[in-house]
């Protein structure tokens, strides 16, 4: 079995130094939340532990399209906001 937390730990092992909770709906949050879904905490530990530059987005929302997680299976996203009301307060916002 894989191991859940990646091992790989580069010298630009970036950790943030605080987190709180998103209250209201954003881009931002909608982003976060399909990162989280994939089990990472955002587009910096993302690129990170895939070693990828560049984050395929929907052109026109800038949505996050497409994710691999750390088991190396995809997530796809639609076009359209994912994250309902309710789940806005679980996405956890990272400070570096």
């Amino acid at each position: 079995k894989m191991p859940k937390v990646s091992e790989v730990t580069t010298k630009a092992d970036i950790k943030p130094k605080s987190m709180h909770r998103a209250k209201t709906w954003s881009d931002v949050v909608e982003n976060l939340y399909r990162f989280q879904q994939a089990g990472y905490r955002d587009e910096t530990e993302y690129k990170q532990v895939k070693q990828v530059d560049q984050v395929e987005c929907w052109p026109e929302t800038g949505f996050v399209k497409k994710l691999q997680r750390r088991d190396n299976t995809f997530y796809y996203y639609n076009r359209q906001r994912e994250c309902e009301d309710k789940d806005v307060r679980k996405v956890k916002i990272y400070v570096y």
